[in-house]
Formats: C-alpha cells, structure tokens, sequence
C-alpha cells in the first residue's frame, strides 16, 4: 500500500505543478483521494508529517531574531487580528447554529472560532521559501506573526489540556545562556553530515523532548532551539542541508491532512461557507498591518500568505472532541477547509503581484501618510549613476566615476556595517537589498539616471535587479559584472554590458608583466606611469 500512496502523491503533485499550482495542492489532493479508495496510509506516515513540521519550526527559527518579536507591527496585529477573527467566527457559527446547520453551545462556538483564527505556518513558509521572499519584510512579518500565534497556542494547549508545566519549565528561559556550548558545537561541525545530525539533534532532542518534559508544546522547542543558533555563522549552511530532507517529509504532513476523511454534504457546506469567509479574514490582516503604517503592497502579500485556516485548528478541534466541548464532525469541517484553503490561497499567492496591482487603486485610502521606517520609499534623489554592491569592484568603480560626476553617484549595499564605513569616508550610499522585490517597489528614481552598474558578487543577484530595472521601464546603461562565460552570455541576451572578472583580470595581470619587463628590473612599475 505504500507504492499506492508514493506513486499517487507523486503523479497528483506533478499533474497540479504542471497546471502552475504549488505540487501540496496535489499532495492534498492525493489524501482525500486515498481517504476515498479506501487505501490506509503506512502507520508512519502521521510520525513523518510531525518530522517534518518540527523541522520546519527549526528552519523558520534558523531565520529569525528575538528582537524581531517585540516590534509592535508583530506582538499588536497579531494580537488584534486574533481577538477579531475569533469574534467573528465565533457570530457566524453562532448563526450557523440558529439555521440549524451546526449544534452546540457558546463554549464549543468559541472553541472552533479561535481555531479558525490561525493561519497556516506550514503554507506560509512554504510559500514565502518558493518565492524566495522569507527575508523580504513582509515575509518577516508573516514569519512573526505566525510565531506569536504559536506562543498563543501554546498557552491554549497548556491550559485546555489541564496540564501544568513542570516546576523547572521557567527555567528554560535561562537557555540563552548555553548560546556558547551551542555555537561551539556547531564550529565542530565542519561537513554536511555532521551538519544534518546537528540539525536533527538540535531540533528533536534539545528541542523537541526538551520543551515535551517540561510540559510545553514540543514543536515550540525546535522553534526556540533554531532562533538561538540563528546567528551563528553556519546557520545558513545548516538550514540548506536539512532543506529537502524537510520538504520530502512535509509530503507526509499533506497527505495527512486529505487523508482526515470526506465529509458528507451539510459538513461540505459548512467547510465552504469557512473558504468563503476567508476574504474576510484576509481582509481584517490588511486593516490591521494598515494601522502600523505599512504600505499598501506590503499589507496585501502578507495578508495574501496568511490567507489560510491552520493546521493547529484541527489539533484544538481533536482536543475539543476528546474532551467531549465538540461534535467531533468539527475535525472533519476544519480539514476540508484547512486543505480547500490552500487550494485558493495557492494561485493568489502565484499571482501576488497581480492581485496587489488590482486592488492597489482601492486600498490606497487605507495607506497612512506617516509609513513605517521599514517601509518607507527609498529616495535615489537626482542621482545620476547608481552602483549596486558595494564590495572592493563596487567600490573601485564608485571612486573611479565620483572623479567625473561627483555627487551625482549613489551606491547601495544589503550590509548596514558597510554602508556605515562607506558614509564615514564620504561616500554617498544606502542601505538596500537589490535581490528583494520589496525594495524595487519602494525605489523612486527620476529621468536623471544614465546608468546603473550592477557590482554584487552573486550572479543571480545581479540578473534579477537587471530584470526588476527593465520590469520598471528603465532604458538608460546597465552594466554587470560576472566570472563564466554562460553568465556573460545570459546577460548579454538583455542588452547590458558584461565585464568579465576573470577575464579583464588575466588580462590587466599580462599588461602589468609587460609593463615590467619594457621598464627593467630595476625600475619600479609605478615610476613608469
């Protein structure tokens, strides 16, 4: 039976990739259909969904800082948001129940309406990875909330289920202190091997069986354990290792979800009378993001990523009907539309830009005119060369073309500390993330730039600001640097000007030889220029 359940995975997640669907949809899709032939799922899989989930708590945790938690924009929405939403679920079961489509009390109403109030950390990520988007600001407020959603599930789990933490739980906030065992645990990690059964211990056991013992939701725990290894130097490293290894278990997780069961058709109506009120809850995370001063097109991709019900609302509906607080066809609802929520939220999220660009026009009036710092446009002034990457080559050419336009050249570079030694010495230069979509929608430019010299050591960096410049209908030089010939050929094909590193290189190396040798040993080479 498991070839039966490989093999329908595979073919339904290829057949949606093929129709521009992310393949989970398939995944999904493969569950409800192995719920209906009546195949049984291997009794592993439940035990690799939760793998995969933890490891993904542990990769979200890899990319986050604590600091990051604290701002309003996170701890605020996220906080009204979920006493809106729970209220507002909560009224429509309750006319629900006065149709007669759902029966039930105040208690139970409530119970399931703050279970529809989360949304989905599993979608979200893995949408925001998809797009390469997790360190956009908008995927870092998503990522954020998501978190203190979770914290405010802990607290749930921690007080429905009855359980007390352990006496030594409050303990664990002393872990902050043993950041230096782990970071010299990490140094003696130096290969891939050792770097995955690091990340599998740091996540299952430190993490996981750690924050179990004292009584917390364990998942939490490789959440914690991946922020307090976020800012050591192999983190990056450590979270590519266990990138498939997590996405092949989170298969498991999605066919987990279809395989819930099928609902017979009043538990269908309800589910898609739930799907149908998403825009709502879509919307009242646009408001709320709206109020913190964050601009029109951030407010609608976060929105748009946390546009899903969660896969916690079937663990607090479980809890609910094992305690006997819920009619246990509620699990039943929460998984179809858990999974039909992905389904819509999965082409929205294809066609962000898309449907920001429609309804832009209609929600601009929610824009405040005070935007947040993060948030606000990125004023290029009447500059007249712009240098992106702002290493040794970037730096070379910014003082080589001061010489002729003064302070009409402007460099940009993703490092804070850099840009601040760059000011200190003079140099005109701002912080930014060229490979970020956000800041393309922030930059404001004017008809006075000739040219624009791409200097960053990645190659797809620089290929995808030349897209976002042309995207943006700017006509004027482009100029990149690159190191292989199949990237001199690929941005030659959109007209920019290459300079080859290797290339020039060889070739300035040879001149200075054959400087030196016309001039004689014992004439310096400088004394001849």
């Amino acid at each position: 039976m498991s070839a039966a359940v490989i093999a329908l995975a595979f073919f339904c997640g290829l057949a949606l990739s093929r129709l521009g669907l992310p393949p989970l949809v398939g995944f999904l899709v493969a569950g409800f259909a192995l719920h209906g032939f009546g195949i049984e799922a291997p009794d592993s899989l439940q035990y690799l969904a939760d793998l995969g989930v933890t490891l993904l708590l542990f990769t979200i945790g890899l990319k986050l800082k604590i600091k990051t938690l604290v701002k309003p924009e996170i701890w605020g929405a996220t906080t009204l948001h979920l006493m809106g939403s729970m209220a507002f679920f909560t009224l429509g079961i309750a006319a629900l129940a006065l149709l007669g489509l759902v029966q039930g009390q105040l208690q139970s109403w409530t119970i399931v309406g703050f279970a529809l109030a989360f949304s989905s950390t599993v979608f979200a990520v893995k949408v925001l990875e998809d797009k390469g988007d997790t360190s956009s600001l908008y995927g870092r407020l998503s990522i954020g909330i998501l978190v203190m959603q979770d914290i405010f599930a802990v607290l749930f789990l921690t007080f429905a289920q009855g359980k007390v933490p352990a006496l030594w739980a409050p303990a664990l906030l002393l872990l902050p202190l043993a950041r230096p065992l782990l970071y010299k645990l990490l140094d003696w990690c130096s290969n891939s091997e050792l770097q995955s059964l690091a990340g599998l211990f740091l996540a299952l056991v430190a993490g996981v069986s750690l924050f179990e013992a004292a009584g917390l939701k364990p998942d939490l725990g490789a959440l914690v354990m991946g922020m307090m290894a976020a800012g050591h130097a192999r983190s990056d490293a450590l979270s590519k290792t266990l990138f498939n290894l997590k996405e092949l278990l989170l298969v498991g997780f999605f066919l987990s979800i279809g395989l819930n069961g099928l609902p017979d058709w009043p538990m269908l109506i309800i589910a898609l009378l739930l799907v149908v009120l998403l825009p709502l809850k879509a919307g009242l995370y646009f408001w709320v993001l709206s109020r913190f001063g964050l601009r029109v097109r951030t407010g609608v991709l976060a929105s748009l990523s946390l546009a899903t019900y969660s896969e916690f609302g079937l663990i607090v509906a479980a809890l609910g009907a094992k305690a006997g607080l819920l009619d246990s066809r509620w699990l039943t609802i929460i998984a179809i539309a858990l999974s039909l929520s992905f389904v819509l939220a999965s082409p929205l999220n294809t066609w962000a830009e898309t449907v920001y660009r429609r309804l832009s026009p209609y929600l601009k009036r929610y824009e405040r005119r005070r935007l947040h710092p993060e948030d606000a446009p990125i004023d290029i002034g009447g500059a007249q060369v712009l240098i992106f990457g702002m290493g040794r080559l970037g730096t070379g050419a910014y003082d080589q073309l001061a010489a002729e336009y003064g302070h009409r050249v402007l460099g940009i570079d993703h490092a804070g500390d850099k840009v601040a030694e760059h000011l200190e010495l003079g140099r005109q230069v701002l912080v930014g993330d060229a490979t970020d979509s956000d800041f393309w929608s922030k930059i404001r430019r004017d008809d006075e730039l000739e040219l624009v010299l791409l200097a960053m050591p990645n190659h797809h960096g620089n290929l995808f600001a030349a897209e976002e410049l042309k995207e943006r209908g700017y006509s004027g030089k482009v100029a990149a640097v690159a190191k292989f010939p199949d990237e001199v050929e690929e941005l030659k094909a959109m007209g920019i000007e290459v300079f080859n590193i290797f290339e020039e290189a060889g070739a300035g190396f040879a001149r200075h030889v054959l400087n030196i040798a016309r001039l004689g040993p014992q004439r310096p080479y400088h004394q001849g220029l």
